[in-house]
């Protein structure tokens, strides 16, 4: 099995890359309420057009984790397995999200357009009970057409590495389970 400074080493490359996507459209009214009631709050900045726009907002807004919401600006091709075809060049296996920290400038207004930035900041490892663990710290800015910062987002993946079912490590380790 990999021990964590190998798998930092490996994966050490990544550190700085970046993609960036921009929504096809607007985020638009409906899709706020829909998203809004999906969570069940019925909060009237969000869903009630008239109460809204008598607020000082002037119109309805975004629940704050909208705008961290994929499926709002990702216009690309997916895969398999339902992920991005052009997403950063990450380790093998599927992460578990670790922690989000938000931060949140402004509201999502209908008529914003959304662009995201994403860009891996940090990779470390740690030692875990079933084998060693990669974090993958990755820092994601989402700003609007007008380019004003909507909100920030340092997202914290870890991956559970494990060997090929062929390698030497995990044959041996079979065989030692098969003795037990």
């Amino acid at each position: 099995m990999a021990e964590p400074d190998s798998l930092v080493s490996r994966y050490r490359h990544l550190i700085g890359q970046e993609r960036i996507y921009t929504a096809p459209e607007e985020v638009g009214r409906a899709s706020i309420r829909k998203f809004a009631l999906a969570l069940d709050d019925a909060n009237p900045h969000y869903v009630d057009g008239e109460t809204a726009r008598q607020s000082k907002y002037g119109d309805v807004i975004a629940p704050p984790t909208f705008v961290c919401e994929t499926w709002q600006y990702y216009r690309g091709q997916l895969d398999e397995q339902g992920g991005f075809t052009d997403r950063l060049e990450m380790p093998e296996g599927q992460p578990i999200r670790a922690s989000n920290d938000y931060i949140f400038h402004r509201p999502l207004r209908p008529d914003d357009i959304i662009t995201a930035s994403w860009k891996i900041r940090d990779i470390y490892a740690k030692g875990g009970r079933s084998g060693p663990l990669l974090f993958v710290v990755v820092s994601i800015t989402y700003t609007n057409q007008h380019g004003d910062c909507l909100a920030e987002n340092e997202e914290t993946l870890v991956y559970r590495l494990t060997e090929p079912a062929n390698s030497p490590e995990r044959h041996g380790h079979a065989q030692e389970e098969a003795r037990s």
